[in-house]
Order: structure tokens, then sequence, then C-alpha cells
């Protein structure tokens, strides 16, 4: 069994921000908006070595994700929620319920060695995609769990929503 990775949330997954902040990010416009702000969470969260999110404390449990390009060889980090499993951390590519995968699902196909920054510490990871249709059920399920805007993800595209373990 290996190490078992850190946990940090910040803020209440049942306080009042996160009852509001998964709604909204359910919404089209939600969704949006948490698209544009993107690149400055991931400053923010690689300012603060993966502890604070420019969402605020809304009990979202977020990783920074480091990939190595495939197309350009160059690292990409992604900021991402997680599913936490001791010694596994699951990520899931939901790219907002666009049509495309996300670039760095892709990237993790390609090469499935990685980084992740969580609670101050960054951590090497491999990748293994989860092929097992009702394990994919289960671990989608603890999504649905964490935010609702999983479940209008998933309806707004016609894609297989990939789902990676991620252990170091």
């Amino acid at each position: 069994m290996s190490e078992q990775f850190p946990d940090r949330i910040w803020g209440s997954r049942t306080g009042i921000l996160n009852r509001l902040a998964s709604p909204f990010a359910a919404s089209k416009f939600g969704s949006l908006v948490v698209r544009k702000l993107t690149p400055l969470d991931r400053r923010v969260l690689e300012r603060t070595a993966g502890k604070y999110t420019v969402l605020g404390p809304i009990g979202a449990p977020l990783i920074l994700l480091t990939t190595t390009g495939r197309k350009s060889g160059q690292p990409r980090t992604t900021p991402l929620l997680y599913v936490h499993d001791g010694d596994t951390l699951y990520v899931i590519g939901s790219n907002f319920g666009q049509a495309q995968h996300p670039a760095w699902t892709g990237n993790l196909l390609a090469d499935p060695h990685g980084e992740v920054t969580i609670a101050g510490e960054r951590i090497p990871v491999t990748a293994t995609l989860i092929t097992d249709e009702e394990r994919k059920r289960e671990i989608f399920a603890r999504f649905e769990e964490t935010t609702e805007a999983y479940t209008a993800y998933r309806n707004r595209t016609t894609r297989d929503l990939r789902i990676f373990a991620l252990t170091r």
C-alpha cells in the first residue's frame, strides 16, 4: 500500500457558500464563470501550494495537476476537484460538460506521469484510466456527492467522462 495523500479542504462542504456554489457551478452561466476564473485560480493555487482557491472557502477538494503536454512537451497545470481515497486520488475530465475532452486527459493518456500539488505538498503521481464501468459509476457518484455540477456536466455532453486514479 502506498503512502496516504494529504487532504485539505478550505471551508465546509455543508456551509452556505458550498450550498450556493454547487447549483451555480451546475448552471451553464456558472460553468462559464468558473472556466473564466480557472487561470486566476491556477495562479492562486500555485502561490499557496494548493492551500487556497479564488473560489473561496466553499469546501471543494482542489488540487493542481501538472501533466506533460502531449504536443508541446511542456508542463501544463490544471486546477481540479478530486475525490480522496487514502492512497489514491480520483480526477474526472468533465470539462464543464463541453463536447471535447479536456487537454489534460489526453496528456495523461500519452504520458501517465505527473505531479499533484495538495495541502502544501508537491507529489509525483502516475495516472491510470478507470475503464471498469461499475467502478466508474461508483467513483462518479462520489463526485456527485461533492457537487451537483457533475450531474449537469454529464448531462450536457454525449462523450464518456474520463476518470483517472492518481497514485504515488
